[in-house]
């Protein structure tokens, strides 16, 4: 009885968590739905008359900051996770490693903007720009992959390892050929929690990038502008009415979370079609 109790409290909990999910997500498709057109996903913004802009842009800003900022993070995060799960050794370098890359994490972003504006922008001489945006929310996610690349790493049974060491394989053969293969499916998961908590980030972009921007880049160190930069600027800076800039601001947002899913999507395709793809080639 206690048993069937606590597997009722515990699954009508996980209903609360999801029902939270979908009124959020709801409530931001209803009010967002209504200002959704091809010229509001087309056209550039107008500033000065909301109703006659657009947010293509921004659209295309953010998924050049996140292009930057995977390109930047990715690689260097899944190298110190093969190096922290297969070469280092257990002593105090390591533990240290390891609990300054956890406090990394936990870093607010403001932060970490804050770091992006006078490193990137001012010392090296970046400016406000592409590449200072895309490297700054590289800074913010690196610990995300770092970690989860470890944990993917760790998973990989060490019979899998020793199997290929036997037949001949160099370490970094088996790292490459048979850890990193097995290891990808959660590699992909962290790498896709980081690039969402790196896509719907403001307060990074805010300081390292500029503002109201009605353009395309057309280079790494262009101004580029993005849909949180663009959600938060209509609300506090741009002269409209409450209604419209809230109307405006649902819209972007709706395009944001969809922007989201639809990389999600794709990156969970990709993983299940190498899963089966795998599970297949080892039954051959």
């Amino acid at each position: 009885m206690k048993d069937e109790i606590i597997k009722i409290s515990l699954c009508m909990v996980a209903l609360i968590s999801v029902a939270v999910l979908f009124g959020v997500v709801g409530y931001i498709f209803l009010k967002g739905i209504q200002v959704i057109s091809p010229d509001f996903l087309l056209k550039s913004p107008n500033y000065a008359a909301l109703e006659e802009g657009g947010i293509f842009p921004h659209i295309i800003g953010s998924l050049c900051l996140l292009a930057v900022c995977l390109l930047f993070a990715v690689p260097l995060g899944i190298a110190s996770g093969i190096y922290l799960a297969e070469y280092a050794t257990e002593n105090i370098v390591t533990k240290s490693v390891r609990f300054f890359v956890e406090c990394l994490a936990g870093i607010p972003s403001i932060v970490i903007g804050l770091f992006g504006l006078t490193f990137l922008v001012y010392h090296i001489g970046f400016g406000p720009s592409m590449l200072s945006g895309g490297l700054a929310l590289g800074f913010m996610i690196l610990p995300w992959t770092v970690r989860a690349s470890e944990e993917a790493i760790k998973t990989v049974p060490r019979s899998y390892r020793e199997a290929s060491l036997a037949l001949g394989a160099s370490k970094w053969q088996t790292i490459r050929n048979v850890v990193l293969k097995n290891a990808y499916p959660g590699i992909i998961t962290g790498i896709l929690l980081g690039a969402g908590k790196a896509i719907g980030e403001a307060a990074v972009i805010l300081l390292t990038t500029g503002g109201l921007v009605t353009y395309i880049p057309r280079s790494l160190l262009d101004d580029v502008g993005a849909l949180p930069v663009y959600i938060y600027m209509i609300l506090t800076v741009v002269p409209a009415s409450r209604d419209v800039a809230e109307s405006y601001a649902f819209g972007a947002s709706l395009v944001l979370i969809m922007m989201f899913l639809m990389i999600s999507v794709f990156a969970l395709l990709l993983r299940n079609r190498y899963v089966r793809k795998r599970m297949s080639g080892s039954r051959g």
